[in-house]
């Protein structure tokens, strides 16, 4: 084998590459034509080993943790690595299985940082020693060009695939819009990116992203300055006619909704529609300088909408679902489960537990029907709601069993809370009864709870329509 024609090949061939992908390519392909080996270049880009070219395989591993296998091991370490058997070394990474041997090297730029790694393996007998100084020159070269190529990078897919997982992993609607704000500033290369959203509580703009720059901070001013009119007109605008963009060039005026991003500044423009017309939004992405850019961001930028609605109306259904497992199904108050877990963070002398009974509620169904018992439960939801203060919460028990959890600085403050349910109820025709109680030192929620009972029947005994406050 004449390895320095190897390097004279491969010598010749980078400087014709003007891509990163195209060097990898390059190289590996002049290694194939002097060795029937497997040959792969896996670059580091994004905390990933990503393999940009590779053959003589029947499946490559597109991506490898920067730890993992002997490509990790390589990388890492910074040093190469000879396998002269592969079956001792617990880190190979078997891409086919009549490999017996492996040689790899780290990929260094002209400063020494290991930029990646070259990967050689062979399924035959061969001078290890020499093929490992003939990869690590090799490397050498293939390192020093791509540094001039401006380094190894994502491709704007890869970015987009990278994104996509991130906004499939969002837990929270604001975790999902600042993934996809930030995502498609990225893919898209432009300086900002705003959400629209619409929904049942109107048009609002998403959530920012963490450090938003000049230009988006002044684009979301504006937007809301214009108001919920202007950025409905947009939303209208991208579902009825689809995905816009501008072609960067001055002097032409912008359509009547798009006057607000041009006073924040904005001189290039995306806009994509996010989800259905109704319930949607759309994606804004700008610059404030005048650039072209071409359909394929605009058809990435559409990708990444499709894949933020997906995802966020994954998370909404999940709301309502957990909202409605949490919830009475017939006055919409939460229930005994979500009781339990508030009730436990009670604290001592000053988290009041005001149990609460409708007074003559057998008579009522057992009179009138269900049907009608259960419109005044719903009626008289309604009306403790409104009695209670900001903060306050109120559960649905059982039948005809309530309890509120509020936060008082001393007992007579729940009890005139408790005063208020009991006149909300006779504005309505109703009358309660209500026992007060607050969690004593060491005391559990659930006696706390029982002494607002023993309360609440203490006022039944009494004649009902009233409050007691249990001892302390």
């Amino acid at each position: 084998m004449d390895h320095q024609q190897v390097l004279r090949d491969v010598t010749v061939r980078l400087p014709m590459a003007s891509t990163v992908a195209e060097v990898c390519q390059a190289t590996v392909d002049s290694l194939a034509r002097h060795t029937p080996a497997t040959i792969a270049v896996l670059l580091h880009v994004h905390d990933r080993l990503r393999c940009v070219a590779a053959t003589g395989s029947w499946q490559v591993f597109a991506t490898v943790a920067p730890d993992a296998g002997i490509v990790g091991r390589v990388y890492t370490g910074g040093v190469a690595a000879v396998a002269p058997d592969v079956t001792t070394d617990p880190d190979h990474i078997p891409v086919r299985p009549d490999v017996t041997a492996e040689v790899c090297v780290p990929v260094p730029d002209p400063a020494g940082r290991v930029i990646g790694v070259l990967d050689v393996q062979w399924t035959g007998p061969a001078d290890l020693a020499a093929w490992r100084t003939t990869a690590e020159r090799v490397a050498a070269r293939l390192g020093a060009r791509i540094v001039a190529l401006g380094g190894p990078t994502e491709s704007r897919s890869e970015k987009l695939l990278r994104h996509a997982a991130a906004m499939t992993a969002a837990g929270t609607e604001w975790d999902l819009m600042t993934a996809a704000i930030g995502a498609a500033r990225d893919v898209s290369t432009l300086g900002a990116a705003v959400l629209v959203l619409g929904g049942r509580g109107g048009v609002r703009l998403g959530a920012p992203t963490v450090a938003p720059g000049e230009l988006e901070s002044r684009i979301r001013a504006e937007l809301t300055e214009a108001g919920p009119q202007a950025l409905r007109g947009i939303i209208d605008r991208a579902h009825r006619y689809g995905a816009g963009y501008t072609l960067g060039e001055a002097g032409h005026p912008p359509t009547v909704e798009h006057e607000p991003l041009l006073r924040a500044g904005v001189r290039t423009l995306v806009t994509v529609p996010v989800g259905p017309a109704q319930r949607g939004g759309v994606l804004l992405v700008a610059d404030d300088r005048l650039l072209r850019p071409d359909p394929t961001t605009v058809n990435l930028m559409e990708l990444l909408a499709g894949q933020a609605w997906s995802c966020l109306d994954r998370l909404r259904t999940l709301d309502r679902l957990r909202e409605q497992a949490s919830s009475d199904p017939l006055t919409g108050l939460r229930h005994t489960g979500p009781f339990g877990k508030r009730i436990a963070t009670a604290t001592p002398g000053r988290t009041a537990l005001l149990a609460i009974d409708v007074d003559g509620f057998k008579t009522i169904n057992d009179t009138y029907g269900h049907q009608t018992g259960d419109r005044v439960l719903v009626g008289l939801a309604r009306a403790l709601e409104g009695a209670l203060r900001q903060g306050d919460e109120l559960y649905r028990t059982g039948g005809d069993e309530f309890v509120a959890v509020i936060e008082v600085s001393r007992p007579e403050e729940a009890v005139r809370v408790a005063e208020r349910l009991t006149e909300a109820a006779r504005r309505i025709g109703r009358t309660i009864s209500v026992g007060v109680a607050l969690p004593r030192p060491g005391e559990s929620p659930e006696l706390t709870l029982r002494r607002a009972d023993q309360a609440l029947y203490a006022v039944k005994r009494q004649g009902r329509d009233g409050v007691r406050l249990a001892a302390a």
